[in-house]
């Protein structure tokens, strides 16, 4: 039997050319598609796909709904894949598709889709239970991987991850701890030691919190450098 198809794309063009590579093969069958996150969900339920083609970005937000859409039928459809079509190699939209397994899961970039028979490829692969990841993306996850192990701010635990974001927003202890629900008391517990695990242990206070919201920015960035002052 062929394998079923849902297309995904707000993009009129990109759809039909998407939709044609694929009706071309005597396996693949496209039976419905999208413009936007409500009509993939509609046409899902309606057709029942062996697979999903989606966009990341699309209507109504055109951020990352084909992303949290991959993730919703992880539970609600776990024997469907998806492959998700994407002009971003960031580790920012790979890593939640493949937080919870990458079986039936493809993340391609689009410009690699003007080969056909890379996303057809990947069609196939998804259905049968199988992932592909574009090298781009790979080398991006692997990047984002060593630098967060050699970050400043690995050996920080989550709360206390929590409680240096809070801090680089300016706020007071007694404003972290109304943020998070925690006493002053537990604030400054967290702040003595996560100021402990930076390594900055003899500098006056003020200048302990500067040093330690540098670096959290510095992390954000991208960096994993030590900035001077």
């Amino acid at each position: 039997m062929a394998i079923r198809i849902v297309i995904a794309e707000d993009s009129f063009l990109v759809r039909e050319g998407v939709r044609r590579v694929l009706d071309l093969q005597g396996d693949l069958e496209v039976v419905g598609t999208a413009a936007d996150l409500p009509q993939l969900l509609a046409a899902v339920d309606e057709h029942a796909p062996d697979v999903v083609v989606t966009d990341i970005r699309m209507p109504p937000t055109s951020t990352d709904e084909g992303i949290q859409a991959a993730i919703g039928f992880q539970s609600s459809r776990p024997g469907m894949g998806v492959v998700v079509l994407s002009q971003y190699a960031e580790p920012a939209y790979a890593t939640p598709l493949l937080a919870t397994g990458s079986a039936g899961r493809a993340y391609l970039l689009k410009e690699r889709v003007g080969d056909p028979q890379v996303l057809i490829q990947a069609v196939r692969t998804v259905a049968a239970g199988g992932s592909v990841i574009d090298p781009a993306v790979v080398e991006a996850l692997v990047t984002d991987s060593i630098r967060a192990k050699t970050s400043p701010l690995a050996g920080l635990t989550a709360r206390e991850r929590d409680v240096l974001a809070q801090i680089a927003q300016g706020r007071s202890n007694a404003a972290v701890g109304a943020a998070l629900f925690l006493t002053e008391r537990a604030v400054e517990k967290h702040i003595n030691a996560l100021f402990a695990k930076l390594g900055l242990g003899a500098e006056p206070d003020v200048n302990r919190r500067v040093m330690a919201v540098l670096l959290y920015l510095s992390a954000q960035k991208g960096g994993a450098s030590t900035p001077k002052m």
